[in-house]
């Protein structure tokens, strides 16, 4: 009979059975961590951006062309390669950026979110995503900064190299607005002063 009381050299076989992450596996696993951060959010928005193009065909073009930073993202960071980190911090980073000061697409789906679990009812999907997509880009910019935090060479030219990325990544995202989505473009002039929606 078990009354719940076992000697040393006897534990019971529930404890038995009991298996333990050694250290080196668990240290292992932590080191993927940042790569896991940057395919599951650069992954999570590449889908976001699909479903939105499935919705509005207008926007297609524009979604495709800017799906391609984050695959290089995913890519290069996988590689840990810190153009990978800088394109998915420029890329991922400003999405966010103008989500939370410049647009109210990411308000607007919290705000859709509240509605559908107050009521039941989901009314507008297309803003829905905004929520799953700004932290899908939020898991990128995480995983860019931890996985440059991580690297064993840095320089002081990163500074350079991130601004060089930021300019590059932005001035593709804006011509992909101006060749596909011209209506977008008025949101560049009020980044500079940012505000919360």
């Amino acid at each position: 009979m078990d009354c719940g009381f076992w000697r040393r050299d006897d534990p019971p076989q529930s404890l038995q059975r009991e298996t333990f992450v050694p250290a080196p596996a668990y240290v292992a696993d932590m080191r993927k961590a940042p790569e896991w951060l940057i395919v599951i959010g650069g992954s999570g928005f590449i889908l976001m951006l699909l479903l939105s193009a499935v919705w509005d065909p207008s926007i297609r073009s524009l979604h495709f062309l800017q799906a391609w930073m984050y695959i290089a993202t995913i890519w290069l960071g996988l590689r840990r390669s810190i153009w990978g980190y800088f394109i998915g911090l420029s890329a991922a980073g400003f999405w966010v950026y103008i989500n939370l000061f410049v647009s109210t697409f990411f308000v607007n789906g919290l705000q859709e979110l509240s509605l559908w679990v107050h009521t039941g009812h989901l009314g507008r999907p297309d803003l829905l995503i905004a929520v799953p997509a700004w932290f899908s880009n939020a898991f990128v910019v995480a995983g860019c900064v931890w996985g440059y935090n991580r690297l064993r060479q840095k320089s002081a030219l990163d500074l350079a190299r991130l601004a060089v990325t930021f300019v590059l990544t932005t001035g593709f995202f804006a011509l992909d607005m101006a060749l596909f989505q011209p209506r977008y473009l008025r949101l560049f002039p009020h980044l500079l002063h940012p505000h919360l929606p």
